[in-house]
Parts: C-alpha cells; structure tokens; sequence
C-alpha cells in the first residue's frame, strides 16, 4: 500500500460523498453507534461552556454531542457533509458549523474551548500538518480543558495510520497537554488529553 505523501485535500472528501452521501455508514453501522457511545462516556464532564468538533461528516455524533454544550462548533472541509449536518441538528440552536480546511483554517480567535474533539481525522494530515494542528489547539484550548483523539486502528491508504497520527499528536502537544485516559477497543483507540495549567489558552 502506498500512502499519499501529503494532506489530503478537500476535493478528496467532496469526490466521495458525491458518491455516498454517507460513506463511512455513520447514521446505520452498529460498530460506529457503538464508537460514539464510547466517546461520549469518555468525557470527564457532564457539560462543556464550549467545544469544538473537527471533522464532523454528516453530524451524527454532532447531534449525540450537542447536549452536553453551551456552544458547539462543528467542522468539516468538505460542502455536502455539513448540509446533511445542519439538517440532522436542526432544532439544537447551540450548534454551529462552518466548512474548513484544518489546519490552514482554523476558528477566528474568541473564547478558548473546553473541549476540542478530533474524531477520524488527524489521519488525514501528514505529520507536519498533524504539528500545525497540535499548534492550532493549543492556541485555543481553556485552562482545564480537554482534547479527545477517536481513531480507527485498521490498515488505512490515508496519510497516517491511525497509531501515527495520534503518536504524532502525543507528540506534539505534549508541552501543553496530557493523556488522562487511553484505551483501546478492537478496532479503534481513544485518547483523552487534559491541558496543563500552565499552557492552556485562557
């Protein structure tokens, strides 16, 4: 298998869900209802002021997300995604969503968040790019505040492995951040990270 060499773009991403509208079976597969109830009974907190969701597809973990949040951001880099998104969460008026290209693109500056989740997506960076998001996160992320790394563990044709991306991320945000929880299910890992004092962005 020959891995591409660099981020993958979002004409990747619009090319498959012009395809699919749900090509990773998010609204039917049992493995990812259960993936999402372990994401979210991974989170240390009943409820969070204000997170951040990278990478939220077709927003069915969104809509699960939603909530325990003051105010959600949810993203993605490519259009048809976030219009299936928008309509899956209407009625939650704390959600927000906005298509960008992580991490060239990134929130403006504004309250830091308390939660910055990346599920399924760090793999999609090379591992420069999986520094510049540590970056990213690490500008925005509150005092107390939380990073939750959700990553399948199988054979993949993305830039990274999801092992690798989530190493590099370890890696790269070990100056201002550290894993509190860390567990493996058969197919996927999940590595929760809490901001150090005296790093975090607020």
């Amino acid at each position: 298998m020959t891995r591409p060499t660099n981020s993958l773009t979002p004409d990747y991403f619009e090319a498959i869900y012009a395809r699919d509208p749900d090509p990773w079976g998010f609204a039917d597969s049992a493995y990812e209802r259960a993936k999402y109830d372990a994401t979210l009974a991974a989170l240390a907190r009943p409820h969070y002021g204000r997170a951040l969701e990278v990478g939220c597809s077709i927003g069915v973990l969104t809509r699960d997300l939603a909530p325990r949040c003051g105010s959600l951001l949810a993203l993605d880099a490519a259009a048809a995604p976030l219009d299936a998104a928008r309509a899956r969460c209407v009625g939650l008026p704390q959600v927000a969503f906005g298509q960008m290209r992580v991490p060239q693109d990134w929130p403006a500056a504004a309250d830091p968040f308390d939660l910055i989740l990346l599920s399924e997506v760090v793999y999609y960076l090379d591992a420069a790019d999986v520094g510049r998001l540590a970056a990213r996160v690490r500008a925005s992320l509150a005092r107390g505040g939380e990073v939750l790394l959700v990553h399948w563990t199988g054979a993949t044709d993305y830039p990274l492995s999801g092992d690798a991306a989530t190493e590099t991320f370890l890696r790269a945000s070990a100056p201002f951040a550290r894993p509190t929880q860390q567990s493996r299910a058969d197919r996927y890992r999940l590595d929760r990270l809490h901001a150090l004092p005296a790093a975090a962005a607020g």
